[in-house]
Protein backbone atom coordinates (compact mmCIF):
# COMPACT_ATOMS: atom_id res chain seq x y z
CA UNK A 1 0.00 0.00 0.00
CA UNK A 2 0.97 3.46 -0.79
CA UNK A 3 1.79 5.84 1.67
CA UNK A 4 -0.84 8.72 1.98
CA UNK A 5 1.99 11.34 3.29
CA UNK A 6 3.41 10.92 -0.30
CA UNK A 7 0.44 11.52 -2.32
CA UNK A 8 -1.43 13.70 -0.53
CA UNK A 9 -4.73 13.44 1.07
CA UNK A 10 -7.50 15.57 2.08
CA UNK A 11 -6.98 17.66 5.10
CA UNK A 12 -10.35 17.01 6.73
CA UNK A 13 -13.63 15.39 6.43
CA UNK A 14 -15.23 18.66 5.67
CA UNK A 15 -12.90 18.93 2.11
CA UNK A 16 -13.82 15.18 1.73
CA UNK A 17 -17.45 15.77 1.49
CA UNK A 18 -17.46 19.23 -0.45
CA UNK A 19 -14.90 17.98 -2.90
CA UNK A 20 -16.84 14.75 -3.70
CA UNK A 21 -20.05 15.83 -3.67
CA UNK A 22 -18.35 18.93 -6.12
CA UNK A 23 -17.64 16.05 -8.35
CA UNK A 24 -21.33 15.21 -8.59
CA UNK A 25 -22.40 18.53 -9.05
CA UNK A 26 -22.33 19.73 -12.16
CA UNK A 27 -24.10 21.58 -15.55
CA UNK A 28 -26.69 18.33 -15.69
CA UNK A 29 -28.01 18.90 -11.88
CA UNK A 30 -29.12 22.40 -13.37
CA UNK A 31 -30.50 22.28 -17.41
CA UNK A 32 -31.31 18.88 -16.76
CA UNK A 33 -33.03 17.75 -13.26
CA UNK A 34 -35.72 20.38 -13.05
CA UNK A 35 -36.45 19.43 -16.57
CA UNK A 36 -37.25 16.02 -16.33
CA UNK A 37 -38.58 16.10 -12.43
CA UNK A 38 -41.48 18.47 -14.63
CA UNK A 39 -41.77 16.31 -17.29
CA UNK A 40 -42.23 13.32 -14.51
CA UNK A 41 -44.99 13.86 -11.96
CA UNK A 42 -43.03 16.46 -10.01
CA UNK A 43 -42.39 15.69 -6.11
CA UNK A 44 -43.43 12.23 -7.77
CA UNK A 45 -40.40 11.89 -9.56
CA UNK A 46 -38.41 13.05 -7.16
CA UNK A 47 -39.70 11.07 -4.61
CA UNK A 48 -38.92 7.88 -7.00
CA UNK A 49 -35.40 9.75 -7.46
CA UNK A 50 -34.66 9.88 -3.88
CA UNK A 51 -35.67 6.06 -3.55
CA UNK A 52 -32.79 5.16 -6.46
CA UNK A 53 -29.83 7.24 -4.70
CA UNK A 54 -31.13 4.74 -1.57
CA UNK A 55 -30.81 1.53 -3.77
CA UNK A 56 -28.19 2.62 -6.48
CA UNK A 57 -26.66 5.28 -5.67
CA UNK A 58 -24.97 5.27 -2.33
CA UNK A 59 -23.94 1.33 -2.62
CA UNK A 60 -22.63 2.48 -6.40
CA UNK A 61 -20.81 5.10 -4.29
CA UNK A 62 -19.80 2.95 -1.44
CA UNK A 63 -18.45 0.51 -3.85
CA UNK A 64 -15.99 2.99 -5.44
CA UNK A 65 -15.14 4.48 -2.51
CA UNK A 66 -13.77 0.90 -1.13
CA UNK A 67 -11.64 0.62 -4.31
CA UNK A 68 -9.88 3.54 -4.25
CA UNK A 69 -9.39 3.90 -0.37
CA UNK A 70 -8.24 0.18 0.25
CA UNK A 71 -5.41 1.01 -2.55
CA UNK A 72 -4.64 4.77 -1.87
CA UNK A 73 -3.42 5.07 -5.35
CA UNK A 74 -5.00 5.45 -9.25
CA UNK A 75 -7.71 3.89 -10.92
CA UNK A 76 -5.98 1.27 -12.51
CA UNK A 77 -3.86 -0.19 -9.96
CA UNK A 78 -6.38 0.24 -7.49
CA UNK A 79 -9.31 -2.38 -8.93
CA UNK A 80 -5.59 -4.50 -9.72
CA UNK A 81 -4.73 -4.35 -6.21
CA UNK A 82 -8.59 -5.91 -5.38
CA UNK A 83 -7.16 -9.61 -6.29
CA UNK A 84 -7.06 -9.74 -10.06
CA UNK A 85 -4.48 -8.02 -12.14
CA UNK A 86 -6.91 -7.91 -15.29
CA UNK A 87 -9.22 -6.18 -13.02
CA UNK A 88 -6.93 -3.11 -14.19
CA UNK A 89 -9.25 -2.88 -17.49
CA UNK A 90 -12.26 -1.35 -15.38
CA UNK A 91 -10.13 1.41 -13.62
CA UNK A 92 -8.69 2.49 -17.25
CA UNK A 93 -11.64 2.20 -18.47
CA UNK A 94 -13.03 4.80 -15.96
CA UNK A 95 -9.92 7.11 -17.11
CA UNK A 96 -10.65 6.81 -20.66
CA UNK A 97 -13.97 7.66 -19.74
CA UNK A 98 -13.90 10.96 -17.56
CA UNK A 99 -11.09 12.04 -19.97
CA UNK A 100 -13.31 11.91 -23.06
CA UNK A 101 -15.92 13.90 -20.85
CA UNK A 102 -13.92 16.29 -20.06
CA UNK A 103 -12.65 17.13 -23.50
CA UNK A 104 -16.27 17.46 -24.62
CA UNK A 105 -17.60 19.14 -20.92
CA UNK A 106 -15.25 21.74 -21.30
CA UNK A 107 -16.78 23.17 -24.33
CA UNK A 108 -19.89 23.86 -22.77
CA UNK A 109 -18.19 24.93 -19.82
CA UNK A 110 -16.08 27.45 -21.75
CA UNK A 111 -20.05 28.66 -22.78
CA UNK A 112 -20.77 29.22 -19.34
CA UNK A 113 -17.10 31.39 -18.67
CA UNK A 114 -17.90 33.21 -21.93
CA UNK A 115 -21.49 33.89 -21.07
CA UNK A 116 -20.46 35.32 -17.62
CA UNK A 117 -18.39 37.94 -19.34
CA UNK A 118 -20.87 38.75 -21.57
CA UNK A 119 -23.45 38.84 -18.48
CA UNK A 120 -21.13 41.32 -16.85
CA UNK A 121 -20.55 43.73 -19.68
CA UNK A 122 -24.22 43.91 -20.45
CA UNK A 123 -24.35 42.01 -23.48
CA UNK A 124 -27.40 40.12 -22.83
CA UNK A 125 -29.76 42.38 -22.94
CA UNK A 126 -31.97 42.14 -26.16
CA UNK A 127 -35.20 40.89 -27.06
CA UNK A 128 -35.92 36.87 -27.66
CA UNK A 129 -34.34 36.73 -31.13
CA UNK A 130 -31.23 38.76 -30.21
CA UNK A 131 -30.65 35.93 -27.77
CA UNK A 132 -31.20 33.29 -29.71
CA UNK A 133 -29.04 34.99 -32.33
CA UNK A 134 -26.13 35.64 -29.83
CA UNK A 135 -25.78 31.97 -28.77
CA UNK A 136 -25.91 31.13 -32.90
CA UNK A 137 -23.51 33.51 -33.39
CA UNK A 138 -21.25 33.00 -30.58
CA UNK A 139 -21.30 28.79 -30.88
CA UNK A 140 -20.86 28.54 -34.77
CA UNK A 141 -17.69 31.05 -34.15
CA UNK A 142 -14.42 29.49 -35.73
CA UNK A 143 -12.51 30.51 -32.96
CA UNK A 144 -13.74 31.78 -29.80
CA UNK A 145 -15.82 28.94 -28.28
CA UNK A 146 -12.61 26.68 -28.61
CA UNK A 147 -10.43 29.17 -26.80
CA UNK A 148 -13.00 29.37 -24.27
CA UNK A 149 -12.93 25.54 -23.99
CA UNK A 150 -9.20 25.68 -23.72
CA UNK A 151 -9.47 28.60 -21.01
CA UNK A 152 -11.46 26.24 -18.94
CA UNK A 153 -9.10 23.58 -19.30
CA UNK A 154 -6.22 25.43 -17.95
CA UNK A 155 -8.23 27.22 -15.46
CA UNK A 156 -8.94 23.23 -13.99
CA UNK A 157 -5.49 22.61 -14.37
CA UNK A 158 -3.71 25.27 -11.81
CA UNK A 159 -6.24 23.72 -9.61
CA UNK A 160 -5.44 20.47 -10.09
CA UNK A 161 -1.14 21.27 -9.98
CA UNK A 162 -1.61 22.57 -6.95
CA UNK A 163 -2.03 18.88 -5.33
CA UNK A 164 -5.10 17.44 -3.59
CA UNK A 165 -5.21 19.38 0.10
CA UNK A 166 -4.08 22.86 -1.30
CA UNK A 167 -5.56 22.65 -4.71
CA UNK A 168 -8.61 20.43 -5.17
CA UNK A 169 -9.74 20.48 -1.15
CA UNK A 170 -9.14 24.09 -0.85
CA UNK A 171 -11.04 25.61 -4.02
CA UNK A 172 -13.92 22.89 -3.45
CA UNK A 173 -13.83 24.38 -0.16
CA UNK A 174 -14.29 28.08 -1.56
CA UNK A 175 -16.88 26.81 -4.29
CA UNK A 176 -19.24 24.68 -2.90
CA UNK A 177 -20.50 27.63 -0.45
CA UNK A 178 -20.26 29.92 -2.99
CA UNK A 179 -22.51 27.66 -5.49
CA UNK A 180 -24.47 26.93 -2.64
CA UNK A 181 -25.00 30.98 -1.93
CA UNK A 182 -25.58 32.30 -5.40
CA UNK A 183 -28.28 29.32 -5.87
CA UNK A 184 -29.91 30.28 -2.95
CA UNK A 185 -29.89 34.09 -3.31
CA UNK A 186 -31.73 33.29 -7.00
CA UNK A 187 -34.42 30.72 -5.88
CA UNK A 188 -35.63 33.60 -3.10
CA UNK A 189 -35.39 36.29 -6.18
CA UNK A 190 -36.92 33.66 -8.44
CA UNK A 191 -40.19 32.69 -5.81
CA UNK A 192 -40.70 36.24 -4.99
CA UNK A 193 -41.85 36.75 -8.58
CA UNK A 194 -44.95 37.56 -9.63
CA UNK A 195 -47.42 34.05 -10.51
CA UNK A 196 -43.87 32.09 -9.18
CA UNK A 197 -46.17 30.17 -6.80
CA UNK A 198 -47.37 28.01 -9.90
CA UNK A 199 -43.74 27.10 -10.43
CA UNK A 200 -43.28 25.99 -6.92
CA UNK A 201 -46.50 23.79 -7.65
CA UNK A 202 -45.40 22.25 -10.44
CA UNK A 203 -42.54 21.25 -9.50
CA UNK A 204 -42.93 19.85 -5.96
CA UNK A 205 -46.71 18.67 -6.19
CA UNK A 206 -46.66 15.19 -7.19
CA UNK A 207 -48.53 14.26 -10.21
CA UNK A 208 -49.07 10.23 -9.49
CA UNK A 209 -51.06 9.92 -12.66
CA UNK A 210 -47.79 10.37 -15.02
CA UNK A 211 -46.07 7.58 -13.07
CA UNK A 212 -45.40 4.38 -15.25
CA UNK A 213 -42.01 2.28 -15.59
CA UNK A 214 -40.78 5.16 -17.52
CA UNK A 215 -40.81 6.96 -14.98
CA UNK A 216 -38.73 4.94 -12.73
CA UNK A 217 -36.12 4.38 -15.36
CA UNK A 218 -35.94 7.78 -15.88
CA UNK A 219 -35.04 8.30 -12.12
CA UNK A 220 -32.49 5.33 -12.44
CA UNK A 221 -30.73 7.13 -15.06
CA UNK A 222 -30.80 10.57 -13.20
CA UNK A 223 -29.40 8.53 -9.85
CA UNK A 224 -26.94 7.10 -11.89
CA UNK A 225 -25.21 9.53 -13.90
CA UNK A 226 -26.10 12.73 -11.00
CA UNK A 227 -23.05 10.71 -8.72
CA UNK A 228 -20.51 10.49 -11.36
CA UNK A 229 -20.79 6.43 -10.99
CA UNK A 230 -18.50 4.71 -13.76
CA UNK A 231 -15.99 7.57 -14.13
CA UNK A 232 -13.59 6.15 -11.61
CA UNK A 233 -13.55 9.89 -10.17
CA UNK A 234 -15.00 8.33 -6.95
CA UNK A 235 -12.32 6.05 -6.47
CA UNK A 236 -9.84 8.58 -7.15
CA UNK A 237 -11.15 10.84 -4.72
CA UNK A 238 -11.25 8.42 -2.28
CA UNK A 239 -7.97 7.07 -2.62
CA UNK A 240 -7.03 10.15 -0.72
CA UNK A 241 -9.64 9.52 2.03
CA UNK A 242 -8.23 9.15 5.22
CA UNK A 243 -8.42 6.04 6.71
CA UNK A 244 -10.24 6.74 9.46
CA UNK A 245 -13.26 8.66 6.88
CA UNK A 246 -16.60 6.69 7.42
CA UNK A 247 -17.78 5.55 3.63
CA UNK A 248 -21.46 4.74 4.50
CA UNK A 249 -21.57 8.69 6.28
CA UNK A 250 -19.55 10.43 3.53
CA UNK A 251 -21.40 8.68 0.84
CA UNK A 252 -24.55 9.78 2.04
CA UNK A 253 -24.07 13.43 2.78
CA UNK A 254 -22.57 13.11 -0.72
CA UNK A 255 -26.09 12.12 -2.05
CA UNK A 256 -27.85 14.45 0.12
CA UNK A 257 -25.95 17.58 -1.06
CA UNK A 258 -26.25 16.48 -4.86
CA UNK A 259 -30.28 15.97 -4.44
CA UNK A 260 -30.73 19.39 -2.89
CA UNK A 261 -28.81 21.45 -5.10
CA UNK A 262 -30.51 19.56 -7.34
CA UNK A 263 -33.97 20.15 -6.33
CA UNK A 264 -33.14 24.03 -5.19
CA UNK A 265 -32.01 24.49 -9.11
CA UNK A 266 -35.60 23.98 -9.98
CA UNK A 267 -37.05 25.94 -7.37
CA UNK A 268 -34.46 28.64 -9.38
CA UNK A 269 -35.73 28.01 -13.14
CA UNK A 270 -39.32 27.12 -13.02
CA UNK A 271 -40.62 30.17 -10.57
CA UNK A 272 -38.72 32.33 -13.19
CA UNK A 273 -40.05 30.59 -16.00
CA UNK A 274 -43.51 30.32 -14.97
CA UNK A 275 -43.51 34.15 -14.22
CA UNK A 276 -43.55 34.88 -17.64
CA UNK A 277 -45.13 32.10 -19.23
CA UNK A 278 -42.44 30.20 -20.83
CA UNK A 279 -41.96 26.23 -20.58
CA UNK A 280 -38.65 25.36 -19.60
CA UNK A 281 -36.67 23.07 -22.08
CA UNK A 282 -33.45 21.11 -20.90
CA UNK A 283 -29.77 21.26 -22.30
CA UNK A 284 -28.07 24.33 -23.64
CA UNK A 285 -30.95 25.69 -24.84
CA UNK A 286 -32.16 26.38 -21.15
CA UNK A 287 -29.19 27.86 -20.05
CA UNK A 288 -28.33 29.87 -23.24
CA UNK A 289 -31.15 31.38 -25.02
CA UNK A 290 -34.57 30.14 -22.37
CA UNK A 291 -32.66 31.73 -18.83
CA UNK A 292 -30.82 34.94 -20.44
CA UNK A 293 -34.75 35.84 -21.94
CA UNK A 294 -36.16 34.58 -18.91
CA UNK A 295 -34.19 36.90 -17.14
CA UNK A 296 -34.84 39.95 -19.48
CA UNK A 297 -38.98 39.60 -19.32
CA UNK A 298 -39.11 38.68 -15.67
CA UNK A 299 -36.99 41.26 -14.51
CA UNK A 300 -37.68 44.50 -16.59
CA UNK A 301 -39.02 46.48 -14.03
CA UNK A 302 -36.19 46.41 -12.15
CA UNK A 303 -33.28 45.84 -14.71
CA UNK A 304 -30.39 46.25 -12.12
CA UNK A 305 -31.68 43.33 -10.35
CA UNK A 306 -31.84 41.54 -13.58
CA UNK A 307 -28.31 42.44 -14.65
CA UNK A 308 -27.35 41.16 -10.89
CA UNK A 309 -28.77 38.33 -11.43
CA UNK A 310 -27.66 37.26 -14.73
CA UNK A 311 -24.12 37.41 -13.37
CA UNK A 312 -25.06 35.36 -10.46
CA UNK A 313 -26.46 32.65 -12.74
CA UNK A 314 -23.63 32.63 -14.92
CA UNK A 315 -21.35 32.56 -11.85
CA UNK A 316 -22.71 29.83 -10.41
CA UNK A 317 -22.50 27.62 -13.71
CA UNK A 318 -19.31 28.30 -14.13
CA UNK A 319 -18.56 27.12 -9.99
CA UNK A 320 -20.52 24.11 -10.82
CA UNK A 321 -19.04 22.95 -14.16
CA UNK A 322 -15.35 24.32 -12.29
CA UNK A 323 -15.96 21.23 -9.36
CA UNK A 324 -17.16 19.02 -12.11
CA UNK A 325 -13.69 19.45 -14.22
CA UNK A 326 -11.62 19.57 -11.38
CA UNK A 327 -12.21 15.85 -10.49
CA UNK A 328 -12.05 14.90 -14.22
CA UNK A 329 -9.02 15.99 -14.51
CA UNK A 330 -7.17 15.02 -11.46
CA UNK A 331 -8.84 10.90 -12.49
CA UNK A 332 -5.94 11.10 -15.38
CA UNK A 333 -3.45 13.12 -13.35
CA UNK A 334 -3.37 10.72 -11.20
CA UNK A 335 -2.70 7.60 -13.31
CA UNK A 336 0.38 9.45 -14.83
CA UNK A 337 1.61 10.47 -12.19
CA UNK A 338 1.44 7.25 -10.22
CA UNK A 339 2.52 4.82 -13.59
CA UNK A 340 4.65 6.70 -15.43
CA UNK A 341 6.21 7.77 -12.45
CA UNK A 342 6.23 11.56 -13.51
CA UNK A 343 6.01 14.65 -11.37
CA UNK A 344 2.77 16.38 -10.73
CA UNK A 345 3.11 19.18 -13.16
CA UNK A 346 4.18 17.19 -15.44
CA UNK A 347 1.11 14.53 -15.40
CA UNK A 348 -0.95 17.39 -15.18
CA UNK A 349 -0.27 19.05 -18.48
CA UNK A 350 -0.49 15.97 -20.16
CA UNK A 351 -4.00 15.71 -19.36
CA UNK A 352 -4.19 19.13 -20.27
CA UNK A 353 -3.28 19.06 -23.28
CA UNK A 354 -4.80 15.37 -24.42
CA UNK A 355 -8.30 17.17 -23.04
CA UNK A 356 -7.49 20.69 -24.81
CA UNK A 357 -7.61 19.06 -28.33
CA UNK A 358 -10.46 16.57 -27.56
CA UNK A 359 -12.17 20.19 -26.58
CA UNK A 360 -10.89 21.99 -29.82
CA UNK A 361 -12.45 19.69 -32.72
CA UNK A 362 -15.44 18.62 -30.60
CA UNK A 363 -16.07 22.64 -30.60
CA UNK A 364 -15.25 22.91 -33.94
CA UNK A 365 -17.55 20.12 -34.58
CA UNK A 366 -21.21 21.91 -33.36
CA UNK A 367 -19.69 25.37 -34.86
CA UNK A 368 -17.59 25.87 -37.51
CA UNK A 369 -16.79 22.86 -39.10
CA UNK A 370 -18.87 19.55 -39.48
CA UNK A 371 -16.86 16.63 -38.06
CA UNK A 372 -19.39 13.43 -38.17
CA UNK A 373 -18.95 10.89 -36.78
CA UNK A 374 -21.59 7.45 -37.54
CA UNK A 375 -24.05 10.64 -38.20
CA UNK A 376 -23.17 12.46 -34.82
CA UNK A 377 -21.03 15.46 -34.68
CA UNK A 378 -17.87 14.77 -32.92
CA UNK A 379 -19.06 16.25 -29.71
CA UNK A 380 -22.64 14.22 -29.88
CA UNK A 381 -20.30 10.94 -30.37
CA UNK A 382 -18.32 11.41 -27.58
CA UNK A 383 -21.45 12.04 -25.87
CA UNK A 384 -23.15 9.00 -26.96
CA UNK A 385 -20.28 6.62 -26.45
CA UNK A 386 -19.88 7.78 -22.47
CA UNK A 387 -23.10 8.46 -21.68
CA UNK A 388 -24.39 4.93 -23.71
CA UNK A 389 -21.71 2.64 -23.36
CA UNK A 390 -18.57 3.42 -20.95
CA UNK A 391 -20.35 4.89 -18.12
CA UNK A 392 -23.03 1.97 -17.64
CA UNK A 393 -19.95 -0.55 -18.60
CA UNK A 394 -18.20 0.55 -15.68
CA UNK A 395 -20.49 1.24 -13.07
CA UNK A 396 -21.77 -2.43 -14.11
CA UNK A 397 -18.29 -4.21 -13.66
CA UNK A 398 -17.04 -2.43 -10.42
CA UNK A 399 -20.55 -4.00 -8.71
CA UNK A 400 -19.97 -7.59 -10.18
CA UNK A 401 -16.36 -7.35 -8.76
CA UNK A 402 -17.35 -5.97 -5.77
CA UNK A 403 -20.73 -8.22 -5.26
CA UNK A 404 -19.53 -11.72 -5.87
CA UNK A 405 -15.24 -11.91 -6.63
CA UNK A 406 -13.60 -9.51 -3.57
CA UNK A 407 -13.05 -11.17 -0.67
CA UNK A 408 -15.98 -10.51 1.86
CA UNK A 409 -13.69 -9.81 4.70
CA UNK A 410 -12.32 -7.46 2.85
CA UNK A 411 -15.21 -5.00 2.24
CA UNK A 412 -16.30 -5.69 5.51
CA UNK A 413 -12.51 -4.78 6.90
CA UNK A 414 -13.33 -1.02 4.37
CA UNK A 415 -16.90 -0.56 5.09
CA UNK A 416 -16.53 -0.58 8.94
CA UNK A 417 -12.83 0.83 9.06
CA UNK A 418 -11.98 -2.34 10.55
CA UNK A 419 -14.64 -2.65 13.14
CA UNK A 420 -14.58 0.65 14.62
CA UNK A 421 -17.60 1.80 12.66
CA UNK A 422 -21.17 0.30 12.72
CA UNK A 423 -21.78 -2.48 10.59
CA UNK A 424 -25.68 -2.35 10.83
CA UNK A 425 -25.85 -2.07 7.25
CA UNK A 426 -23.31 -4.08 5.63
CA UNK A 427 -25.70 -6.87 4.80
CA UNK A 428 -27.83 -4.53 3.37
CA UNK A 429 -25.17 -2.96 1.40
CA UNK A 430 -23.97 -6.36 -0.01
CA UNK A 431 -27.08 -7.15 -0.74
CA UNK A 432 -27.64 -4.13 -3.19
CA UNK A 433 -23.82 -4.36 -4.66
CA UNK A 434 -25.01 -7.95 -5.73
CA UNK A 435 -28.67 -7.86 -6.74
CA UNK A 436 -29.61 -4.22 -7.25
CA UNK A 437 -27.20 -2.16 -8.50
CA UNK A 438 -26.42 -4.52 -11.17
CA UNK A 439 -29.95 -4.72 -11.81
CA UNK A 440 -30.57 -1.20 -12.14
CA UNK A 441 -27.23 -0.66 -14.36
CA UNK A 442 -28.90 -2.96 -16.85
CA UNK A 443 -32.47 -1.53 -17.08
CA UNK A 444 -30.59 1.81 -17.74
CA UNK A 445 -28.90 0.44 -20.29
CA UNK A 446 -31.45 -1.29 -21.68
CA UNK A 447 -33.91 1.99 -21.03
CA UNK A 448 -31.00 4.43 -23.44
CA UNK A 449 -32.00 2.41 -26.13
CA UNK A 450 -35.66 2.57 -26.39
CA UNK A 451 -35.83 -1.09 -25.11
CA UNK A 452 -37.56 -0.76 -22.03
Amino acid sequence: MRNMENRGAFSSKLAIVLATAGSAIGLGNIWRFPFITGQNGGAAFIIIYLVCVLFLGIPGMISEFIVGRRAHTNAARAYAQLGRKNWRFVGYLGILTSTIILGFYAVVAGWCLQYLFAAIAGQLNGDAQYIINYFQDFSTDPLKPSLWAVAFVLITHFVIARGVNKGIGRVSEMLMPLLLILLLILVVASCMLPGAFEGVKFLLKPDFSKMNSNVILEALGQAFFSLSLGTACLCTYASYFKNDTNLLKSASQIALLDSAIAILAGLMIFPTAFSVGVQPDSGPSLIFITIPNVFQQAFSALPWNGYILSCLFYALLVFAALTSTISMHEIGTAFFHEELNLPRKYATWILTVVCSVIAVFCSLSVGAYDIPVFGMSLMDFCDFLTAKFMLPVGGFLTSIIMGWFVNRQIIRDEFTNHGTVSESFFTAYMFSVRYVVPLCIVLIFLHQFGIL
